[in-house]
C-alpha cells in the first residue's frame, strides 16, 4: 500500500492530530540525519513561504485572538529554522570544498546573487538584519507583550465582574456568559504565552550570530586542515556559504518577528490592518493637504530633486481633494436623502426597536449603594440576589426573572427602590458601612445606634457599627449586613407579587416541562379541556394565595378532572386547592399531626353565605358594622396565635373561602384561610376559637 493510499484511509481527525507530532519528529531528524542539497532547497523554500504566510495571517487578522495559536506556531517555526541551520551547517562543512553550490541552490543564490558574491557585503547585510531583528523589532515586541500580559491579568477581575453584572441584569444568558469568560481567560493565556514566545525570537537572533561565527571558524578549519584548500579560497567559499545560510535563516526570522510585533500591537477592531491603515492614516484630507504643501515647497528649493518632490506633492494633493469631495457628497446624501425630507427621515429612523419593554423586576440604587454591586469593592448584593432567585424559583415552582439593577440619581444617596413591571412596589434606606440589628421580639438590652424599622417585615431595628455585631448578638439581636437587608426585602416583595410575574409565556414553558413527564396529560388538558388563559388565571390565583405551583402534575390532573364541568377560574382554583390540601397544610403546620383552627359560628357563616349570594362580585353585600367586628375579632385571634408561636388558620366552607381569603389578605397577612375540603383526613383538627 502506498503512503498516499494509507493517508487517505486515515480518518480526517487522526490525520490532523498526527500533523504536529510528525512535524516535530521531522525537525529532530533534520538535526541528526544528513540531508541532500535538493532537500535543503525544498525545506528553505518552505521555511520562507511559511514565514510569509504567518505574516499575512497576522496582517489580515481582525483581533489578536483570531490567531490564538500564534505562540505555538512561533515556537515551531523557530525550531524548524534552527534545525535547518544545523542541517545546512553539516552539509557546508562536509561538502564545502566543492564550491558555493555544495549546500544547494538557495544558499548559493543568497551567497552569490543577493550579496553580489562579496562576503564583506554579505557580512554587513547580515549584521544589519540581525540588528534590525534583535534590537528593534524583537525587543519592542517583547516589551509590548510583557505590558499586555500584565495589564490583561490586572483587568481580569473587572472583566469577570462586568460579565456577572450583565448576567444578573439579564442582558446575557448563561451560554453567552460562559463564552465571554472563556474569551477573557483565553486572552490572558494568549498574552502570557506571547510574552514567553518573544524570548524564543530574541534567543533565535542571538543564535544566528553565534552560528555565523562558529560556521566561519569551523569552515576555515575544515577547508584548510582537512581538505587542503588555500586560505584565501577557504575564506571565500565557507564565508559565502555561511553568509548565504545565515541570510536564508534571518529573513524568515525577521518576517516572524514582524508578525509577532504586528499581532501584539493590534487593537481589537472590526477591520483588518490594511483597512485600518487606509481609514485612519490616509483617511484625513487635512493631513494629506498639509503634507502635499510641505513636499511641494521642498520641491521648489534649488538643488533638490524637484521632479520627484513635485510629482509626489501633486499625487498627495489629488488624493486629499478626492477624499474631501467624497466626504462632502456623503454628508449631503445623509442630511438630505434623495426623494425624502428631513422630517420624513427622522420619522423613518424611529422603529419598534425604540419601544423598549419594561423590566419585570428592577432594583434602583442611590449612588452611595453602587459599591454593593461591585465585587472588586467587596460587594455581595448580586450574589445574594442570585441566591434569592434560585431559592424562590425552587420554592414557588416558577422561574424568577433576572433583576435589572441600575443607579438612580433621583433617589437619596442611601436609598433603594424595588420595581415590578416598571412600577415601584417597595423602597427603603440603608446605612453604608453599618449593619442592621433586628429585634426578633425579645432582647436583653438596648443597642445604641440609629433606630429604624426593618424594611421587609416592619420589625424594630437599629443600625450599628460593624464592630458591635458580637455585642448585639449577645443581647439577642439578629444582625445582618446591607446586602442581606436589600435581598430579604426583595425576596419578600417577589413572594407577595409572584402571581404578577406569571404570564402566558411562563405557563407555556411550565407545560412544556410537564409534557416531558406526562405528555398525554398535557395533550388532553390544553386546549381540549381547559384553555391556556384559564390555566394562567388558576395558577395566578394559587400564587396570590401563597400556594406554590411546584406540583404541576397534581394541578394539571385536577384541572383535567374538573375542567369539563366548569371553566370558572375561581371554581377551578378551589378544586386545585383541595387536591393540593396535603401540601398546603404541610407548608402551614409542618409534620404536627394536630391542626389548631379558628371557625365561624354557624349563624355567622350562614349570614355570610347569604351576603355572598346577594353580592354581585363575590360578596359585597355584608353590612359594614358586621364586617368591622369580624375583621377585628380575626385580627386579635391571629395575633394571639402568632404570639404563642402557632400558625393562625381559619376554616370555613368552600363557598366562603375565596371571598374571605381575598378580603382578609391585606389586613391580616398571617391568617391562612382554608376550606373544609382542603384539610386531609390524617390531620386532627382542634378548634381553638369560634367567631360569632
Amino acid at each position: 500500500m502506498s503512503p498516499g493510499a494509507f493517508s487517505a484511509r486515515l480518518p480526517p481527525g487522526l490525520r490532523a492530530a498526527l500533523g504536529a507530532p510528525v512535524l516535530v519528529i521531522l525537525m529532530l531528524g533534520m538535526m541528526v540525519i544528513p540531508l541532500p542539497a535538493f532537500a535543503l532547497d525544498m525545506l528553505f523554500t518552505f521555511n520562507i513561504s511559511l514565514s510569509m504566510i504567518i505574516l499575512m495571517v497576522t496582517v489580515y487578522a481582525v483581533r489578536p485572538l483570531d490567531v490564538v495559536v500564534f505562540p505555538t506556531v512561533l515556537l515551531l517555526a523557530t525550531l524548524l529554522r534552527l534545525a535547518l541551520n544545523v542541517a545546512s551547517t553539516r552539509v557546508v562543512l562536509m561538502n564545502g570544498q566543492e564550491g558555493t553550490g555544495a549546500a544547494g541552490k538557495v544558499i548559493q543564490a543568497f551567497g552569490d546573487f543577493v550579496v553580489g558574491g562579496s562576503y564583506a557585503i554579505g557580512l554587513v547585510v547580515f549584521v544589519i538584519l540581525v540588528i534590525i531583528n534583535f534590537v528593534v523589532v524583537t525587543k519592542g515586541a517583547g516589551r509590548v507583550s510583557e505590558v499586555n500580559a500584565r495589564f490583561t491579568l490586572d483587568a481580569m477581575p473587572g472583566k469577570q465582574m462586568a460579565i456577572d453584572a450583565d448576567l444578573n441584569a439579564g442582558l446575557i444568558n448563561q451560554d453567552e456568559a460562559r463564552g465571554r469568560r472563556e474569551q477573557v481567560q483565553q486572552e490572558a493565556d494568549f498574552y502570557g504565552a506571547m510574552d514567553g514566545a518573544s524570548k524564543f525570537v530574541r534567543g533565535d537572533a542571538v543564535a544566528g550570530i553565534l552560528i555565523l561565527i562558529i560556521n566561519i571558524a569551523g569552515g576555515l578549519a575544515v577547508g584548510t586542515l582537512q581538505h587542503g584548500l588555500p586560505l584565501g579560497e577557504a575564506v571565500r567559499i565557507y564565508t559565502l556559504l555561511t553568509i548565504g545560510d545565515g541570510l536564508v535563516a534571518q529573513i524568515p526570522s525577521l518576517l516572524l518577528s514582524t508578525a509577532a510585533a504586528i499581532l501584539v500591537t493590534r487593537v481589537a477592531s472590526t477591520q483588518d490592518m490594511g483597512r485600518q491603515l487606509l481609514s485612519q492614516v490616509f483617511g484625513s484630507p487635512k493631513a494629506l493637504g498639509a503634507t502635499a504643501a510641505v513636499v511641494g515647497l521642498l520641491g521648489m528649493i534649488p538643488g533638490m530633486p524637484n521632479l520627484s518632490f513635485l510629482l509626489l506633492s501633486g499625487a498627495i494633493a489629488a488624493t486629499a481633494w478626492l477624499l474631501s469631495r467624497r466626504r462632502a457628497e456623503a454628508a449631503q446624501k445623509d442630511s438630505h436623502p434623495e426623494g425624502t425630507t428631513t422630517e420624513a427621515t427622522v420619522q423613518a429612523d424611529v422603529t419598534w426597536d425604540d419601544v423598549q419593554p419594561v423590566d419585570l423586576i428592577g432594583l434602583e440604587l442611590g449612588y452611595r449603594l453602587i459599591p454593593l454591586v461591585d465585587r472588586a469593592q467587596g460587594g455581595e448584593l448580586m450574589g445574594r440576589i442570585k441566591g434569592v432567585r434560585k431559592k424562590l424559583s425552587q420554592e414557588l415552582g416558577l422561574l424568577i426573572p433576572a433583576v435589572h439593577i441600575r443607579d438612580n440619581l433621583d433617589l437619596a444617596p442611601n436609598a433603594y427602590r424595588i420595581l415590578l413591571l416598571g412600577v415601584p412596589i417597595g423602597e427603603g434606606q440603608v446605612q453604608p458601612e453599618m449593619e442592621l440589628a433586628i429585634n426578633p421580639g425579645q432582647v436583653f438590652g438596648v443597642m445604641p445606634g440609629i433606630a429604624c424599622k426593618e424594611p421587609a417585615f416592619g420589625l424594630d431595628a437599629v443600625w450599628i457599627k460593624a464592630g458591635q455585631r458580637d455585642q448585639a448578638q449577645t443581647l439577642g439581636y439578629t444582625v445582618v449586613d446591607l446586602s442581606t437587608v436589600i435581598a430579604t426585602h426583595l425576596s419578600t416583595l417577589i413572594q407577595e407579587h409572584a402571581s404578577e410575574l406569571l404570564g402566558h409565556e411562563e405557563v407555556n414553558q411550565l407545560l412544556n416541562v410537564l409534557a416531558r413527564q406526562a405528555p398525554k396529560l398535557v395533550e388532553y388538558l390544553v386546549p381540549k379541556t381547559v384553555p391556556l388563559s384559564v390555566i394562567v388565571k388558576v395558577l395566578q390565583n394559587l400564587l396570590a394565595e401563597g400556594v406554590p405551583i411546584r406540583d404541576l402534575r397534581t394541578i394539571a390532573e385536577s384541572l383535567a378532572e374538573n375542567g369539563a364541568r366548569s371553566q370558572d377560574p375561581v371554581a377551578l382554583t378551589g378544586a386545585v386547592r383541595a387536591a393540593l390540601g396535603r401540601s398546603i397544610i404541610q407548608n402551614i403546620n409542618g409534620l404536627d399531626p394536630d391542626l389548631e383552627v379558628i371557625t365561624l359560628n354557624p349563624e355567622l357563616e350562614h349570614l355570610l353565605l347569604q351576603s355572598v349570594q346577594k353580592g354581585d362580585d363575590g360578596g359585597m353585600g355584608m353590612e359594614p358594622g358586621l364586617a368591622q367586628r369580624l375583621l377585628s375579632s380575626l385580627r386579635q385571634l391571629a395575633e394571639k396565635q402568632e404570639v404563642g408561636g402557632r400558625p393562625s388558620v381559619l376554616v370555613v366552607s368552600p363557598q366562603l373561602r375565596t371571598w374571605l381569603a381575598r378580603w382578609l389578605r391585606p389586613s391580616v397577612k398571617s391568617l391562612h384561610v382554608l376550606g373544609v375540603n382542603e384539610i386531609p383526613d390524617s390531620k386532627r383538627v382542634r378548634i381553638v376559637a369560634s367567631v360569632g
